[in-house]
């Protein structure tokens, strides 16, 4: 039998419901202009490409493995600098952000995983609540991707 909530879930992990894709988004953004911040922006994209991929794999770990140590808040979630290091960087940090998304995909997929079970090493977490977190912080970081790229643009 299958389950409506894991379908659901499944279903936001991989962009259903949102206006763009993460691809959409990340495709149309100038090279450019990724460490451009405009005036009263808080983040450039290269920033917020880092905070997605540094929680996201954050939230990855902590929900499979018990062992796992958060790094500290807030500056352990941000990359040091405005700018990308160089293309490969922001290339190796789409890439990341996409292979540990699969990775709770999979693991949100997997019948033996009890996605509402309370993880035993968290204070009440489970992979449900785990996995909307993704959804909901990616699709968050995901809507100032985009009004970043038409602030740079214009």
């Amino acid at each position: 039998m299958k389950d409506p909530v894991r379908e659901q879930v499944l279903y936001l992990l991989r962009g259903g419901g949102a206006h763009l894709s993460f691809d959409e988004v990340i495709a149309k953004f100038p090279a450019r202009l990724r460490g451009t911040k405009p005036t009263g922006a808080p983040h450039t994209a290269w920033q917020l490409l880092e905070h997605m991929r540094i929680a996201q794999w954050d939230i990855l770990e902590f929900s499979r493995n018990p062992k796992h140590v958060s790094p500290k808040w807030p500056a352990g979630y941000w990359p040091p600098t405005e700018k990308p290091p160089s293309p490969v960087a922001w290339n190796s940090s789409i890439a990341s952000l996409k292979t540990d998304l699969e990775a709770m995909v999979k693991l949100v997929e997997n019948p033996k995983t009890d996605i509402y079970a309370r993880l035993s090493h968290g204070d009440g977490q489970n992979i449900l609540r785990e996995a909307l977190l993704i959804a909901d912080h990616n699709s968050y970081h995901l809507g100032q991707l985009m009004l970043l790229s038409r602030l740079v643009a214009a």
